[in-house]
């Protein structure tokens, strides 16, 4: 069989930082936080008060009203970003073989807002089974790439990844085998995401895993800091469409870059924490390197799982000393959770465009909120610290880890032709 080549033609970013991908693009490498007090709900009486919000966005500009209604909030996240996305490769339904064209979507949790509101409601009612129809097409995660797929027309394959906040990375690395295995010619892949309730926040809560840093949002996600406390909760969506090479370019697409592996892997080990060892994380970043078939010293920048937890960033750190040794040293390594905050299962996406734009435009984005070093921390590797950094750029990484003990690295590489 024959392995195609796998390209970047388009892509479309909803984050706390940005409404479009440039927007984004622009405030990660300016240090944009995007974290503020919560505005969904009185988070008052929540041990955690603030989250990194998408701001100012209104479904209407992309849905119509009475179909807005029908949709949880990660289905109208879904859709904006693949529209961007969409517009952005150029792809013309009416000028493609809509049967080679799919819609992977990733998203850990699905229509959360729904689920609790329709309880809700339930409860309030005297416990009257009066449920909306509309109930569990809101809810179910694999919602939104149904939506994306009627809206477009789009007939190839359509389905959901979910393994937590590894979640749209799965749906890349499937979106990804689809393709260079022939099976289809388009893919439009990436992940959302709209956990910001109460029933999102008080469950994490409950977990130990958000940040309580409340009287300072903006600072409270910073990886690798030793006085990191937990992540910040974020939402949104990514978007990237994934084509063959030879499609891209008998149609005149643009392409960003090349999507050359993907790795999968497992802990074994606890429903949330990480391996302390990161057995896992260096075993996924082994996969990937040998799916692309390239040379560790050929990795330039890794963008990180690095969610700003206590456990979870000294894991990735051994992880990515154990796998890379010296050229450890070589690489820059930068968390952008430490800007748009954790968007669970969308996260992947995001952060996968970030990788991708770092190599268009030879730029790391950087590591924000650093203030104390944390001794357990090789002091030797360059974490990108609050100010971003030119380099030229020929391969980057990008990881994600779920809870359950998913894991998930996937490689771009700059084109050439």
């Amino acid at each position: 069989m024959k392995v195609r080549r796998v390209v970047v033609t388009g892509i479309g970013a909803l984050t706390p930082i940005g409404n479009t991908a440039p927007a984004y693009w622009e405030n990660l490498v300016k240090g944009v936080s995007g974290a503020a007090p919560i505005t969904r709900f009185d988070a008052s009486k929540f041990k955690t008060r603030f989250a990194c919000e998408v701001k100012g966005f209104d479904p209407l500009d992309f849905i119509e009203k009475r179909e807005v209604r029908r949709m949880d909030a990660f289905s109208h996240y879904a859709i904006a970003s693949a529209e961007e996305a969409i517009k952005d490769a150029g792809l013309v339904p009416e000028k493609l073989d809509v049967d080679r064209v799919g819609v992977i979507w990733g998203s850990g949790i699905g229509g959360l807002l729904s689920f609790q509101e329709e309880v809700r409601n339930y409860v309030e009612g005297g416990c009257e089974p009066r449920f909306s129809p509309f109930f569990i097409p809101k809810m179910i995660s694999d919602i939104a790439a149904g939506h994306i797929s009627i809206r477009y027309g789009f007939r190839g394959p359509n389905y959901c990844t979910v393994s937590a906040c590894a979640s749209s990375t799965n749906a890349l690395i499937d979106a990804f085998n689809y393709i260079r295995y022939g099976k289809a010619d388009v893919i439009v892949a990436g992940g959302s995401e709209a956990a910001i309730t109460e029933a999102g926040v008080g469950g994490f809560n409950a977990l130990k895993a958000l940040s309580e840093r409340n009287d300072s949002p903006e600072t409270a996600s910073r990886p690798f800091d030793k006085d990191r406390d937990g992540f910040v909760l974020g939402e949104g969506a990514g978007a990237i469409i994934l084509e063959d090479y030879e499609h891209a370019v008998k149609r005149g697409a643009k392409i960003y870059c090349e999507m050359v592996g993907g790795g999968l892997s497992a802990d074994a080990y606890h429903i949330t924490a990480p391996h302390p060892e990161g057995l896992g994380a260096a075993a996924v970043m082994k996969n990937a390197l040998e799916d692309a078939q390239i040379p560790l010293d050929a990795i330039d920048y890794i963008n990180v799982h690095g969610t700003s937890t206590p456990l979870g960033d000294i894991a990735e750190i051994k992880a990515i000393q154990k796998v890379f040794g010296e050229h450890a040293y070589k690489i820059n390594i930068s968390s952008t959770k430490s800007m748009t905050g954790h968007l669970l299962g969308a996260a992947g996406a995001i952060e996968a465009i970030a990788c991708i734009l770092s190599i268009v435009h030879q730029t790391v984005p950087p590591t924000i909120n650093h203030f104390t070093d944390d001794e357990e921390i090789d002091p030797k590797l360059n974490l990108t610290f609050n100010k971003a950094q030119k380099r030229e750029i020929n391969y980057a990484l990008s990881n994600t880890f779920g809870f359950g003990g998913h894991n998930c690295s996937v490689i771009f590489k700059k084109f050439e032709e």
